[in-house]
Order: C-alpha cells, then structure tokens, then sequence
C-alpha cells in the first residue's frame, strides 16, 4: 500500500512539473509576443499592387483609404465585410467621397476569420495578376495575419502596415489589462495557428454559412 502510495505521489509530482514548464514556456512566450506587437509603421512609403485591409476593428478603413487616395496602391481589397454592404455605403461609413475612390474598391464577403481573410485575398489577388500588398489591420493582429497571409502566398510581396486602436497606442498600451488580455488569447490564436502550419495541417474553413455573423466594418 505504501508502495503505491509513493508511485502515485511520484507521477503526481512529474504531472505538477509539466504542467509548471508547459505555464513557464507559455508565459515567455507571451512576453515575447508582446514585446513583438508593432508600435509603428515601419514601412510607410512602399506602393504595391493592393491595399487590404481585414474588418473587424477600429481605424483599419480609414487608413486603408487614405493610403489609397496617397496613391500607395492601385485598388483597395477590404476582406470580411458586412452581406448587403457595397462601396457607397462603406466609403458613407468611412466618410470619404466616393468619386474619389470608389472605381478602386473591391469588396470581399465570404471571409470569417484571418484564415478566411488569407484565403479571399489570395484568389482576389490572382485574379487581379497582383503580386505585392499593403496589409492593414490591428497591430496586436498583425503577427498572426502575416504568418496566414504569407502560408497562403507564399510569392507575394506583403508590406504590414499596423494600425493601433484606442487601447494600443504606443508606447503604453501594455499598462492596461484589457490590452494585455486581448494579447494573451492572440498569442494563443497565434500558437495554434503557428503548429496547424508546421505540421501541415489542413485550415479550418475560414468561410461564412449561410446566416452566421457577417463581420464587421468599421472607419
């Protein structure tokens, strides 16, 4: 009985340990996660082909579009919008006039997620013949988008162009819990979406059913 009893305590304690490095790797990992999130655009003058930019988040729109009316690209591809939602209504949205840009503008329904946005784009840009883009979206967003957009075109060019929302201006966003929270389960996304690409791994469907959340644009 005693025998056992050590066995048990044994196994227990290698379990803890696991556990405890398994909480360690993750943590270190967070930090430099974090650490990695962009504080600026790094590459602000580079023209490419496309612009894109991934709903879901404040001032992503707006950006994009200023960076096409600065002449940075030839069209503009927002992936992720809102079933029912054409050009007008998103420049209404984003307050600029559509006589400007709205000859430049593609529209991308069907993604659901980053997965999704990765693969819209991806046959949205060999249609058009593009081979470079500008990737606009959230700086705590931009690690993992890269990592998709770059797995599923792999011989394009693609130029982050982070933009940093309420909660994430630099350089003291990570002072704030909601911002750190928000990073952790990023870090998380980016984790499982870093081993489903080095083990191979087909992708989740990153399309939308027929009646599921439509996603969202904002300016």
């Amino acid at each position: 009985m005693i025998g056992i009893l050590r066995r048990a305590l044994k196994i227990s304690g290698m379990s803890v340990a696991a556990l405890a490095l398994v909480v360690a790797l993750w943590a270190g990992g967070l930090v430099w996660f974090t650490l990695g999130v962009p504080d600026k655009v790094d590459d602000a003058t580079t023209k490419t082909d496309a612009i894109v930019v991934l709903t879901g988040g404040s001032r992503r729109l707006g950006v994009g579009l200023n960076l096409l009316m600065q002449g940075k690209a030839r069209k503009l591809f927002v992936s992720g919008v809102h079933r029912g939602v054409d050009v007008a209504e998103l420049l209404r949205v984003a307050r600029q006039s559509p006589a400007e840009v709205e000859c430049c503008i593609a529209l991308g329904y069907a993604a659901d997620n980053t997965i999704g946005n990765a693969a819209e784009t991806q046959r949205w840009m060999a249609a058009e013949g593009f081979r470079s883009l500008r990737l606009v979206t959230a700086s705590y967003h931009m690690r993992r988008s890269l990592m998709e957009f770059r797995n599923a075109m792999p011989g394009v060019t693609i130029v982050p162009h982070p933009v940093f929302p309420d909660r994430f201006q630099p350089p003291t966003w990570w002072r704030e819990s909601a911002a750190l929270a928000l990073v952790a389960v990023e870090y998380s996304k980016y984790l499982a979406a870093w081993l489903r690409i080095q083990l191979g791994l087909p992708a989740p469907s990153g399309v939308r059913s027929v009646g599921g959340d439509p996603g969202g644009i904002e300016p």
